[in-house]
């Protein structure tokens, strides 16, 4: 049984028949791109996939492992966050997006922005748009990890002990190491708070290796 991202139909599964044969493997493996066909006798049923191998991300960085790291650790995400059969074309957009920014340098921060869209597409976004307490859109710090809502340095100051940090390539800033690492920790407390723990899952240990990987 295989898992599939796909544009129109959302987190999908099905089964391969022959899937764990030698010629299959090297096709399904996470990040690779396929174009699918699934027939099934009901709606409801699982349901037999062909496919057609259109792009092979999945091996590509067998020779990187921050790299791999983030590849799984985004395919792992999916996997675990969204529910099955339901479209969310701009989480697979950003997927695709991640997977061609592997290519340059900066892809951690696009990693961090993609877990945040992650969170908006299933009704979770952070506002970072102004602070909570007072209303003023400069000098944003931290992130109240109840609300969701971005708090400024001054606000902030008193309770910095229980707000997240905001790290500043979130609002249009350069990205450090650093930054990527608080932004990591700042995007994984709102998904186990909201979408891992209520389903009762923990943070993919993929996730949780690209974490390490990505340690300033």
């Amino acid at each position: 049984m295989v898992s599939l991202l796909t544009r129109e139909h959302g987190r999908h599964a099905g089964l391969v028949r022959g899937g764990v044969g030698k010629a299959a493997r090297g096709s399904l493996q996470p990040g690779n791109r396929l174009l699918v066909t699934w027939k099934a006798r009901l709606e409801d049923h699982l349901g037999n996939l062909t496919w057609e191998l259109t792009g092979s991300s999945g091996t590509a960085w067998l020779h990187d492992p921050r790299r791999l790291a983030g590849l799984s650790a985004a395919c792992a995400l999916a996997e675990a966050a969204l529910p099955e059969r339901q479209s969310h074309a701009a989480v697979f957009e950003g997927l695709l997006a991640v997977l061609g920014a592997l290519e340059g340098d900066d892809w951690p921060a696009l990693y961090v922005h993609w877990e945040l869209g992650l969170l908006a597409e299933l009704g979770y976004g952070l506002d970072l748009s102004c602070c909570a307490a007072t209303g003023q859109a400069d000098d944003l710090a931290f992130v109240s990890p109840r609300s969701g809502r971005a708090v400024s340095r001054a606000a902030g100051q008193p309770y910095r002990d229980r707000l997240l940090v905001l790290p500043g390539f979130l609002l249009g800033a350069e990205a450090t190491p650093a930054d990527v690492a608080v932004g990591l920790a700042l995007t994984g407390h709102f998904l186990e708070r909201h979408v891992l723990g209520p389903q009762s899952k923990g943070m993919p240990a993929a996730r949780s290796r690209l974490v390490e990987r990505l340690q300033p």
